[in-house]
């Protein structure tokens, strides 16, 4: 676009979400349009806990995502607040897309979530994540698919993967937003202070090749993070639920958490641009996911 064209058109500048199931790719869609790892990833559902703010910059364009937990049924206080949190964010942004992947049929989940969103004043659309693990036919059948679920304003295919039509979705975003200036500096990437993503790279660790059960038993909380000279000193607990718990996070002979130390670290050098010590305990905190008192110290 030449600098004319760009001065013609208004600025507009808002808060967009992804929504969906739990592993609909919401959060790796979020990392692919940044550019940079910002809401956690893993294979596991519901990982994501904290509402990220990722700020995408453009020329007439300023497009604020907000990262949300999947919307599910809650079994314990934990998963009451978090549902809280979701249908909180959503009241408060300009445009949603509803991730569906393309590689799963339309399941109750997604028509549960399409129809709390039909009672929103936002633009609402639908987006097929996953496109690379299909092929045409199949994902022509899904676009139709999903076209049918609710009146979206557009249907958008894309491959966080791949970076297919990654630039296409950010459009058509940003086209829903209100004419609005800069909401925030040109520099800035997220909101949410560093101690908040580096607990979060820390969980995304922890939580890697734990057995099934144990997803929502993790917390960490970062309780120190001190410069030095040319390195960066952090001091983390992971919280488990049980000390049977505690020993598949530590493992045979502490194995599994140095291997956690290992990852994580790397992860948190990348985000801070610098040498990291990172020192992890992992601490017992009975049944924190229904205790009120408990989920205030561990940040919910």
């Amino acid at each position: 676009m030449n600098p004319e064209e760009l001065q013609q058109r208004p600025y507009r500048a808002g808060f967009g979400c992804f929504v969906g199931r739990p592993n609909a790719g919401k959060s790796t869609l979020t990392n692919a349009i940044v550019g940079q790892k910002i809401a956690i990833t893993s294979s596991k559902p519901q990982t994501t806990r904290h509402v990220i703010r990722a700020v995408l910059h453009r020329p007439d364009s300023q497009l604020v995502l907000v990262d949300t937990p999947g919307l599910h049924r809650p079994r314990t206080l934990l998963g009451e607040r978090l549902n809280d949190l979701v249908r909180q964010t959503w009241s408060e942004v300009d445009v949603i897309g509803l991730c569906v992947p393309a590689d799963e049929p339309i399941g109750r989940g997604d028509r549960f979530i399409s129809g709390e969103l039909a009672e929103l004043k936002a633009t609402v659309l639908a987006v097929v994540t996953k496109t690379d693990l299909v092929d045409r036919k199949r994902l022509a059948e899904q676009l139709v698919a999903v076209s049918e679920l609710a009146d979206f304003a557009e249907v958008v295919p894309v491959s966080a993967v791949s970076g297919h039509q990654i630039d296409t979705l950010v459009d058509v975003m940003t086209r829903y937003l209100p004419e609005s200036p800069q909401l925030y500096p040109d520099d800035m990437l997220t909101e949410d202070p560093e101690q908040v993503l580096v607990a979060e790279l820390i969980r995304e660790a922890a939580l890697e090749g734990v057995r099934d059960e144990l997803p929502h038993s993790i917390a960490v909380v970062v309780e120190e993070m001190i410069p030095e000279e040319r390195v960066i000193k952090i001091y983390a607990d992971v919280y488990v639920e049980r000390p049977s718990q505690k020993a598949i996070v530590i493992g045979h002979r502490a194995s599994r958490l140095r291997d956690v130390g290992v990852r994580a670290r790397r992860q948190i050098e990348e985000l801070l641009g610098t040498r990291v010590y990172l020192d992890l305990h992992v601490r017992v905190a009975k049944d924190w996911q229904r205790d009120p008192k408990q989920l205030r110290k561990l940040g919910f």
